[in-house]
């Protein structure tokens, strides 16, 4: 399993947002470590390596193509989420509460 998974639920329609792409960065030094879409129930169950390391990481979603193909007009194109890992051992799931002109999140289990 992913070290980081991730899902998005659309708050605004009540489901799973599906076919958002999904990027997994390292902060410092930046770089890509996976790209995915959320699959039917709005999960990226395969997101990047089993283990990371201790450190700063960045999930960015490129929301503006599923508000567009769901007939939402979105005012956030991208939602970008940075977080910090201390425990390299521990499975980390962060979930994204999105609507047209609002997001959440927090950390999942």
């Amino acid at each position: 399993m992913s070290a980081i998974t991730t899902h998005i639920l659309d708050t605004a329609l009540g489901r799973p947002a599906h076919d958002v792409p999904v990027r997994l960065e390292s902060v410092s030094p930046t770089e890509i470590l996976a790209t995915a879409s959320t699959n039917a129930d709005g999960r990226v169950p395969q997101l990047g390596p089993d283990r990371v390391e201790a450190g700063t990481y960045r999930l960015v979603f490129d929301v503006a193509a599923y508000f567009a193909a769901t007939g939402q007009q979105a005012f956030f194109p991208e939602v970008s989420i940075t977080f910090a890992l201390t425990d390299p051992d521990q499975h980390y799931h962060v979930p994204l509460l999105l609507s047209p002109f609002a997001y959440s999140t927090y950390r999942g289990s």
